[in-house]
């Protein structure tokens, strides 16, 4: 099962156990709801809210965004060079000790 630390917006760090077959997304959001995950459409890649930074060393190994996510992070707040939405990112045992920082906004919300 993969583990996933996210780094949080107040500078604390959370990491999951996360089933392989699942996304980020939803190992965060069925993980006691961790805060900054907002995934207000449920996975479907139109919303963009559960935007993440991957970790640089991972970034190659998660993939870049393509289609759809890729035009939905233009408009994210604190888009970086590794942003990736987190229902995009699904997960498998090779994704073990995956880290992702949770931007302190999301589209339409502070945190």
């Amino acid at each position: 099962m993969p583990r996933v630390t996210f780094l949080l917006p107040d500078g604390g760090k959370r990491t999951l156990d996360i089933p392989a077959g699942l996304s980020v997304m939803e190992g965060a959001r069925d993980k006691e709801g961790l805060g900054g995950i907002i995934a207000e459409c449920g996975g479907g890649a139109i919303c963009g809210t559960c935007h993440v930074q991957v970790d640089a060393s991972w970034y190659r190994r998660v993939g870049e965004p393509e289609g759809t996510e890729a035009a939905l992070l233009e408009m994210v707040p604190e888009r970086s060079e590794t942003s990736r939405l987190a229902c995009q990112i699904v997960l498998a045992d090779e994704h073990d000790g995956l880290c992702v920082r949770v931007p302190s906004e999301q589209i339409g919300s502070s945190i």
